[in-house]
């Protein structure tokens, strides 16, 4: 029987920039126990049945596809989320939409809506935060909605529901104090749509026309229809996008229009105040 140390070692994934991470997180997954008991216990033997999952999932893996729709969720914020190929994979870098939407509504409640919620990771996120916001989050695909519905669920998070839309077309003219979204923003001809997990995501939640800006043009313009006076609009976008974002919120009469920069560096969001 092989060992937890002798499986690790084995195990290579030579296209994934984050192997080692990989492969814990896979053999955790099979033994289903934290990433930590693999340190702890590097000697145990693991049984042929949790061998076998193992085998399965790294083959998997060195296919290309992501580790979180291999293991079927995924962490962001402080939360842990189901996922599925119908959503994208939350990122780290979302979570800097969350941080600044945070900052910019009091402790009290509001109204605030998640357009294209994907897994529900931004509505979920600010609902466990601020537990006297009613959020809503919408999207077009129902599996998507079905599935941020369940995440609600397991977490206990009454405050965040979730229904099917195509951006603002089912909300009958309601009007938030918020409005969050990480829509599709990759042009149609970007190289790397053919590289890495992205390629196993679902394009219609990537690509957004040959400038990667359909989406946002679209959201920009119907947004102050929904907005409440003094209400805000934030928007991830590309690493590139930042100054036509701007210039689109200008447009349709935002001002304290501003962007945001992610980890990287990079001018990763931007928003805009409805007068």
């Amino acid at each position: 029987m092989a060992t937890i140390e002798s499986l690790l070692r084995a195990a290579a994934l030579p296209d994934s920039p984050s192997a080692k991470l990989d492969a814990e997180w896979l053999l955790a997954a099979a033994l289903d126990k934290p990433a930590s008991y693999l340190r702890t216990w590097p000697e145990r033997e693991v049984s042929s049945e949790c061998e076998a999952r193992f085998t399965a999932d790294l083959a998997r893996r060195r296919r290309g596809e992501p580790v979180a729709y291999i293991l079927g969720r995924q962490g962001f914020w402080s939360l842990d989320l189901e996922v599925a190929p119908h959503t994208l994979i939350p990122r780290p870098d979302t979570e800097l939409l969350v941080e600044t939407a945070l900052q910019l509504l009091p402790v009290t409640p509001a109204d605030v809506l998640d357009l294209g919620t994907g897994t529900g990771a931004i509505a979920l996120a600010l609902a466990h935060e601020r537990p006297g916001w009613c959020v809503t989050g919408v999207d077009r695909v129902v599996e998507a909605v079905a599935l941020a519905t369940r995440n609600a669920q397991r977490l206990r998070l009454d405050n965040a529901l979730f229904y099917e839309s195509r951006w603002f077309s089912a909300l009958d003219g309601k009007r938030y104090a918020l409005i969050v979204s990480n829509p599709p923003y990759i042009p149609a001809h970007d190289p790397h749509l053919r590289q890495g997990d992205v390629r196993f995501e679902p394009s219609t939640a990537l690509i957004a026309g040959d400038d990667g800006l359909d989406d946002i043009r679209q959201i920009i313009s119907s947004a102050p229809n929904h907005l409440s006076n003094d209400g805000w609009l934030l928007l991830e976008h590309g690493y590139d996008q930042a100054s036509a974002v701007r210039e689109l919120l200008a447009e349709s009469g935002f001002v304290d229009i501003q962007s945001r920069r992610d980890f990287g560096g990079h001018e990763r969001i931007s928003l805009g105040r409805r007068p």
